[in-house]
C-alpha cells in the first residue's frame, strides 16, 4: 500500500477534512491526478517570478502570457494544421503592435514605422569624418541657421559659427551640460531686419533688394514648410517681406514676424582666427566613433580614408569683402541644355534678364561699384550623352549659336559679361573633380546610372577622344562613348538621341547626365544650378546671400529635388557627396542624393527648402491643399501651356504680377515639346534682331503648313483670343527687351 499512496488519498474521499470509514477509498483519483497535470496550461496567464536586483529576500512576479494555453486554444479553434500557424501570426502581430506604439509614442521621431526593410546604406564615411565636414563647413560660414545639430555626431563641444550673430548666454555649470553639443556658438555681425516697401514717388514698381541683404531660410522655413503651412501663405509672407506688393498692401499692424530680409551689421564677436577655424578638429564622439548603430557601414564596401580637408575659407559679411564679388562665392547661374537651342532655354535667359540686378539700364561706366552681377552660364553638350565631342565642337557650338534665331539675340554685345556659353566636356569635367578623377573611368561602362538602374551603353562602340583633339591622348576617354549611328532604332536609337522631341522620345541619357552636371558644376565653380525648364520670377540677391548650400523639396517627400541646385565651389559637403556616389556607382539622381545626406545625418548642410519658393504649382498638380491653392491654380504642369478654359481669363488680366509672385522662380517640369506660344512660335524682340525672327517665322510657317505672312499681315485678329499663361510670360518678357516696357522693378533697358 505504501507504494501506491502516491496515487490514491488516504484520508479522505475527496475531501480531506472527512476521515473514511473504512479507511478505504471509494473512487479512482485519476481525475484530479490530470487536473494537477494540465491545471497550469488551463489559465491564460502564467506568474514569472523575477529576481529584484539589489534585493536579495524579494522577487518580482509578472503576469505572462501563457504558451500552452494559446497553443491549445488555436488547435481547438483551427484544427491541429493550421492552429500553429495562427499562432505564429498572432505572436508577429502583437511584437510589431508594440514595436509601432513604442515608436510612434516613446521615441523622439514619434514616427510609425513602416512595413518595408528600406534602403540599403549608402554610407562610407565614419563618425569622426562626418564631425569634420560639419565643423568645416560651420568655420567657412556655410551653416547660417540656429537648428540643432544632429546629436548622433556626439560633438563634444559646440563649433563657432561665424554666420551667426554673437550673444551672449547663461553659462551652465557643467554637471549639467548635455554631453552631447548640438549647437553652435555665433560670433558674427548682428542681424538687422529691415522693411522693404516702396517710398514715394517710385511706387508703381517694387525696390530692388538692398545689396548685401541675406534671406533667413529659418524664418523662410517656419512660414512655408510642407504639411504645415499652404502655398498661397507662404508666397504672401515672401513677397511682402520683399517688398514685392507695391501699391498693394492690405495687411496692417505690426509684421516683425514676416520679416525674413537681413543685413549683417557691425563687428563680430572677438574671436582669434586659430579658435574660430580650429584646424585639427578636436572634436571629437565620447563612445567609439567606428561602431554605431546610428552609422551602418555601406555594405561590401570599405570605410573611406580619413577625410582629408584644407582650412575653411575665412567668412566675410558683405560690407567687409574688399570688392562686391567674392571670388569664393561666385554669382554663376549654371544652366545644361543638350541639342539645338529652342524657345525654352530662351525664355529662361528672358526672364534672368527681366529679374536680376545686371545693370542693363546704366551704361557700362555707370555701374554701381556696391552691386555684384550674376552671370549666366550655359552649359551646351551638342550630341548624344554618350558621345564625346569632337575636335571643332567648340567652333561648331558657336556657329550654331550664331545661326540659331533663338539663340543669336543673346551673342549681342550688351550681354557679353553676363551671359555665357561654354562647351560641356564629359571627360573634361570629371577630370576636373579631384575627388573622382583618379577613379571615374573604371566605371564609365555604368556611368549613366539613375537611381540604382543604370542605362547600358554598348561597349563595342566606344570611341577614344581627347579633351582637346581626337586620338591625341588615349586616357582622355568618356564613358562608354559609342559612335553615332545614321539611324535604327530601339538601344540605338536611345543611346543617339538629342534632346525630348515628344513624351515618348525622351532623352533619358541627357537627363541623367545632366544628375550629375549640376554637382559636377557647382562643385568646381560654385554658384546655383538651375533646370532648363526653370523661369525666374524675381532677384535672387537674398538667396545669394545666404551662404549655405541647398535644393528644394520633392512635393509631398521628404527628398531633395535638385532642379534648383545651390553649392559652395570646393567645400566639404561636395567632397563627401562625390566621394559617396563613387561608392554608389556614381548615382545623382536626386532620390538617392537623398540617401546620402540622410545617412550621414548632413541634410543640414544642404537644405531642403520648401517647393514654394521655386516651384509652386507642384503640391497641386499632386491633389494637396486645392481647398486653398495659390495664384495662379494649375491643377496640371501642362496647364501652364493650355490653361483651361475656365481661368483662361486670368493670364491677359493679371499678367506677369498674378503669376505666382513672391516665388524666387517657377518649373515646369519638362514640356520640352510644346512651344510657349504656338501663334507666334519665334522670337518677337523688335527691329534689332528682326533676321532671326523673319527666318523662325518663315519656319513656323512652313512647319504648319502655312504661307509665310507679310508683316503688314500680323494682325491680331490672327492671334487666340485667351492667351495661355506661357505666352502671357513670353510676350511680357520680350516686350522689355524690345524697349516697350521697364523690368519687375521699372528699370528700362538701355543699350
Amino acid at each position: 500500500m505504501a507504494s501506491s499512496s502516491v496515487y490514491y488519498q488516504q484520508n479522505g474521499n475527496g475531501y480531506s477534512d472527512k476521515p473514511l470509514y473504512n479507511g478505504l477509498p471509494t473512487h479512482s483519483t485519476a481525475v484530479r491526478e490530470k487536473w494537477h497535470r494540465h491545471h497550469h496550461t488551463s489559465s491564460w496567464l502564467l506568474p514569472l517570478s523575477l529576481p529584484i536586483p539589489g534585493v536579495r529576500t524579494r522577487r518580482l512576479r509578472i503576469m505572462t502570457p501563457n504558451p500552452a494555453r494559446l497553443h491549445q486554444f488555436t488547435v481547438t479553434r483551427f484544427g491541429r494544421r493550421r492552429g500553429p500557424l495562427v499562432l505564429f501570426i498572432g505572436v508577429i502581430v502583437t511584437v510589431f503592435t508594440i514595436f509601432a506604439l513604442h515608436k510612434r509614442f516613446a521615441t523622439p521621431e514619434k514616427n510609425w514605422p513602416t512595413l518595408s526593410p528600406g534602403d540599403p546604406s549608402t554610407l562610407v564615411y565614419k563618425r569622426e569624418d562626418l564631425q569634420r565636414i560639419w565643423e568645416w563647413e560651420i568655420a567657412a560660414g556655410h551653416y547660417p541657421s540656429s537648428q540643432k545639430l544632429p546629436k548622433q555626431l556626439g560633438l563634444s563641444a559646440p563649433p563657432y559659427n561665424p554666420a551667426l550673430p554673437a550673444k551672449k548666454s547663461a553659462t551652465i555649470p557643467s554637471r549639467y551640460r548635455s554631453p552631447t553639443a548640438t549647437d553652435t556658438i555665433g560670433t558674427g555681425s548682428q542681424r538687422v531686419y529691415l522693411d522693404i516697401q516702396s517710398k514715394a514717388p517710385s511706387v508703381a514698381y517694387p525696390p530692388r533688394p538692398v545689396s548685401g541683404s541675406v534671406a533667413d531660410l529659418d524664418v523662410v522655413m517656419e512660414h512655408c514648410e510642407f504639411p504645415k503651412k499652404y502655398v498661397r501663405d507662404c508666397l504672401e509672407v515672401l513677397r511682402i517681406g520683399a517688398g514685392l506688393d507695391n501699391q498693394a498692401r492690405l495687411r496692417r499692424g505690426k509684421m516683425d514676424d514676416w520679416k525674413y530680409v537681413f543685413l549683417e551689421d557691425g563687428p563680430g564677436d572677438n574671436v582669434t582666427d586659430s579658435d574660430a577655424i580650429r584646424p585639427n578638429y578636436p572634436h571629437k564622439a565620447h563612445a567609439d566613433s567606428d561602431v554605431s548603430s546610428d552609422f551602418p557601414k555601406k555594405r561590401g564596401a570599405e570605410w573611406e580614408l580619413p577625410i582629408r580637408l584644407g582650412t575653411p575659407p575665412k567668412y566675410r559679411p558683405y560690407n567687409d569683402q574688399p570688392a562686391s564679388c567674392d571670388d569664393e562665392n561666385p554669382r554663376y547661374f549654371h544652366m545644361f541644355w543638350t541639342g539645338s537651342f529652342t524657345d525654352k532655354p530662351y525664355l529662361a535667359l528672358l526672364s534672368y534678364l527681366f529679374t536680376q540686378n545686371l545693370g542693363l539700364h546704366l551704361d557700362n561706366e555707370h555701374l554701381d561699384p556696391k552691386v555684384c552681377r550674376p552671370k549666366f552660364i550655359l552649359w551646351i553638350s551638342p550630341g548624344p550623352a554618350a558621345v564625346p565631342p569632337g575636335p571643332n565642337a567648340l567652333r561648331e557650338m558657336y556657329d550654331g549659336l550664331k545661326a540659331n534665331p533663338w539663340a543669336s539675340p543673346f551673342l549681342h554685345p550688351r550681354f557679353k559679361d553676363i551671359i555665357e556659353f561654354r562647351l560641356w566636356n564629359t571627360t573634361e569635367q570629371l577630370d576636373g573633380i579631384p575627388e573622382l578623377k583618379d577613379e571615374w573611368r573604371a566605371m564609365r561602362e555604368s556611368l549613366f546610372n539613375s537611381g540604382g538602374f543604370v542605362e547600358k551603353v554598348p561597349v563595342n562602340a566606344v570611341q577614344e577622344q581627347s579633351t582637346e583633339t581626337a586620338g591625341e591622348d588615349e586616357d582622355a576617354t568618356v564613358a562608354a562613348a559609342p559612335a553615332p549611328t545614321t539611324g535604327g532604332s530601339g538601344h540605338e536609337d536611345k543611346v543617339n538621341r538629342v534632346g525630348s522631341k515628344s513624351a515618348s522620345e525622351y532623352d533619358r541619357l541627357s537627363v541623367i547626365l545632366s544628375d550629375m552636371a549640376r554637382f559636377v558644376l557647382c562643385h568646381r565653380f560654385g554658384g546655383i544650378y538651375l533646370d532648363a525648364d526653370t523661369i525666374f520670377l524675381r532677384d535672387w540677391e537674398e538667396l545669394w546671400g545666404w551662404r549655405g548650400a541647398f535644393a528644394y523639396r520633392w512635393s509631398r517627400l521628404e527628398k531633395y529635388n535638385t532642379a534648383v541646385l545651390r553649392m559652395n565651389k570646393n567645400s566639404a559637403l561636395g567632397t563627401f557627396l562625390f566621394r559617396t556616389a563613387l561608392k554608389n556607382g556614381l548615382d545623382f539622381h536626386p532620390m538617392t542624393v537623398s540617401r546620402y545626406t540622410k545617412d550621414a545625418y548632413l541634410e543640414g548642410l544642404l537644405l531642403r527648402l520648401p517647393d514654394a519658393l521655386f516651384d509652386s504649382a507642384w503640391l497641386n498638380t499632386e491633389y494637396y491643399q486645392r481647398d486653398r491653392p495659390p495664384q495662379p491654380y494649375l491643377a496640371d504642369f501642362s496647364h501652364l501651356f493650355d490653361t483651361p478654359r475656365d481661368l483662361s481669363a486670368a493670364p491677359g488680366a493679371l499678367g506677369f504680377d498674378g503669376f505666382y509672385k513672391g516665388a524666387y522662380s517657377y518649373h515646369f517640369h519638362n514640356f520640352w515639346w510644346r512651344p510657349f506660344d504656338p501663334s507666334r512660335n519665334w522670337p518677337d524682340l523688335g527691329e534689332r534682331f528682326i533676321n532671326g525672327e523673319r527666318i523662325a517665322r518663315a519656319t513656323a510657317a512652313a512647319e504648319s503648313g502655312q504661307i509665310i505672312p507679310d508683316q503688314e499681315d500680323d494682325v491680331v485678329g490672327n492671334d487666340k483670343r485667351d492667351l495661355d499663361w506661357a505666352a502671357v510670360l513670353k510676350r511680357t518678357f520680350e516686350a522689355y527687351i524690345r524697349g516697350e516696357r521697364p523690368n519687375m522693378y521699372g528699370e528700362w533697358l538701355r543699350w
